[in-house]
């Protein structure tokens, strides 16, 4: 059984780590000072990136966010360019009963989805879907962790989840995109896009 603690996974470019915008890092305290568990870990290759999601699937915890560089087509780590393709096949063995939330510009799309979603049992997978500054970043995943382990410290339903992203969307002025699996659609799962105000 999982535990609803959250896992994060932090890689940057040397010019962040330069200027300290370890965004993540800032998450992972503030989920600390709420009382919930987390574990961080900073990564700059595929290779490291392996090796921590073992680590993720043997803690049992049931939130994995990633903190990293995107695109439409892959993640960056520090050194390397992942393909959707490739990290899902990385994801998709350690994602079921679990959600993946990620804070990566452009990188949360219909692609991403077909890769960790249809087969793996993952619920969920959520991110903004447009380019988000680090100091919104940062506070927007801390606001929402807080809310959803306010509300409820033992799991995040699918309603209160979609009603705090409403609320962390319009605060930041920022979209999110939720895309959840589902048996009754042909490619395994659903696309909400949750817009500020609404």
């Amino acid at each position: 059984m999982t535990k609803p603690e959250v896992f994060i996974i932090e890689s940057l470019r040397f010019d962040d780590e330069k200027n300290n915008r370890y965004e993540a890092k800032i998450i992972s305290n503030i989920l600390e000072l709420n009382e919930k568990n987390s574990e961080y870990y900073y990564i700059r290759t595929k290779r490291e990136l392996r090796e921590v999601v073992g680590i993720f699937h043997e803690s049992e915890y049931r939130y994995l966010h990633l903190s990293c560089h995107g695109s439409p087509k892959s993640m960056a780590t520090t050194l390397d360019q992942i393909a959707f393709a490739e990290l899902g096949e990385i994801l998709r063995p350690c994602m079921k009963k679990r959600r993946l939330f990620v804070s990566a510009c452009k990188m949360v799309n219909s692609e991403l989805a077909e890769a960790i979603i249809p087969g793996s049992g993952c619920y969920s997978v959520v991110g903004p879907s447009q380019d988000v500054a680090f100091s919104d970043a940062a506070i927007l995943w801390a606001s929402f962790y807080h809310l959803m382990f306010t509300h409820d410290s033992c799991a995040m339903r699918r309603s209160e989840l979609l009603k705090h992203c409403r609320h962390v969307a319009t605060l930041f002025g920022v979209p999110l995109s939720y895309y959840s699996s589902s048996r009754s659609a042909e490619s395994g799962f659903k696309f909400e896009r949750i817009e500020p105000g609404v």
